[in-house]
């Protein structure tokens, strides 16, 4: 009897992550990977990998922050940090070549990813920044952004629209910090009205419960984890 009792609380243990709502790594397969967070076994699974290189500073200036990766199993995303849109066309320079070393290293180098926070009322002008490096991008790299959840509750559809064409995906952010923003299930209902390819990026630990209507939209793409150090 102690055996099976003993039993039955070991199974209700490891039933509690999922139990209560909150993100379980290997639960997923695809990751974004920071300076300074180090990496986990559920790496050795991935099947897409955005690996933050550096960023873009105030003044234009690009600052890596990586070495060049080894990694095969999985797709590759170049992830560069940007504090400001005015890219020095030296930096810009440094982000392209830093994707042709990337996969001379023998990553599969999907494209390159921005990440900025820009406002929803800035939409259009961050939309016209995406047009311009688009026209510069070599064949065969594709374009992604990070977005806020408000762009979907709010940005004007003019806005949104700008962005066909020009980005291949948003990766739609749900937390701040090591934190799910409270409310996302609000936010996330509107995002349908996206009309290019999304996903969603959740956070390592964060609490998450699926919105019935990611199932029906038919541009989400799935989820990515922000991965961070337990």
């Amino acid at each position: 009897m102690r055996r099976a009792a003993l039993a039955l609380a070991l199974l209700l243990a490891a039933c509690a992550p999922a139990a209560s709502g909150r993100v379980a790594a290997e639960d997923y397969r695809a990751f974004f990977l920071w300076a300074g967070v180090r990496p986990q076994p559920v790496l050795d699974r991935a099947e897409t990998l955005y690996l933050l290189a550096g960023e873009v500073r105030r003044d234009g200036r690009y600052l890596p922050l990586r070495a060049i990766p080894r990694t095969k199993q999985a797709e590759v995303w170049l992830v560069v940090r940007s504090q400001s849109l005015d890219w020095s066309p030296a930096a810009e320079a440094q982000l392209l070549a830093e994707l042709d070393r990337w996969r001379a290293a023998g990553n599969r180098v999907v494209g390159l990813q921005v990440d900025f926070d820009a406002s929803t009322d800035g939409l259009d002008g961050y939309a016209a920044f995406l047009k311009g490096l688009r026209s510069r991008l070599p064949q065969p790299y594709r374009l992604s952004i990070t977005g806020l959840m408000d762009w979907g509750a709010n940005a004007d559809p003019a806005a949104l629209g700008a962005l066909v064409g020009v980005i291949d995906e948003i990766v739609v952010q749900s937390y701040q910090g090591r934190e799910t923003i409270p409310g996302y299930e609000r936010y996330l209902a509107k995002l349908a009205r996206v009309p290019v390819p999304h996903k969603v990026a959740l956070v390592q630990g964060g609490e998450w419960r699926e919105p019935v209507t990611l199932k029906s939209d038919p541009l989400f793409r799935g989820y990515v984890v922000f991965l961070v150090n337990q």
